[in-house]
């Protein structure tokens, strides 16, 4: 079955950029939509950022302009770019499949602050 690691989270300063990556165990990317969430303390997950598998993106408005998600199918990596972030950008990161999730990773904690 497949699983997903993210990683590459961190302390960041407001206006700061940070990349942060999710490495699946197949190659399934060509196949699947994947997607970025997030969780900040006392709040519901919400969804980030869903590249498909044709390459087309969506973006939550909060994010739309700061963020971009891409991926490289030969790695079995999707990444996201986080420029000019913001203290409520901080939570916990973590990727899955929108239309059919499998179990959740143990994302990758990002902190915005000076």
């Amino acid at each position: 079955q497949v699983q997903f690691v993210e990683s590459g989270g961190g302390l960041v300063q407001p206006g700061g950029s940070l990349r942060v990556s999710c490495t699946a165990s197949q190659s399934i990317f060509s196949t699947y939509a994947v997607a970025w969430y997030r969780q900040a303390p006392g709040k519901q997950r919400e969804l980030v950022a869903t590249i498909f598998s044709g390459g087309d993106r969506n973006y939550a408005g909060s994010v739309k302009g700061r963020f971009t998600i891409s991926r490289d199918n030969v790695k079995n990596t999707v990444y996201l770019q986080m420029n000019d972030l913001k203290p409520e950008d901080t939570a916990v990161y973590y990727c899955n499949r929108p239309l059919t999730p499998i179990a959740w990773g143990q994302g990758t904690q990002v902190t915005v602050s000076s």
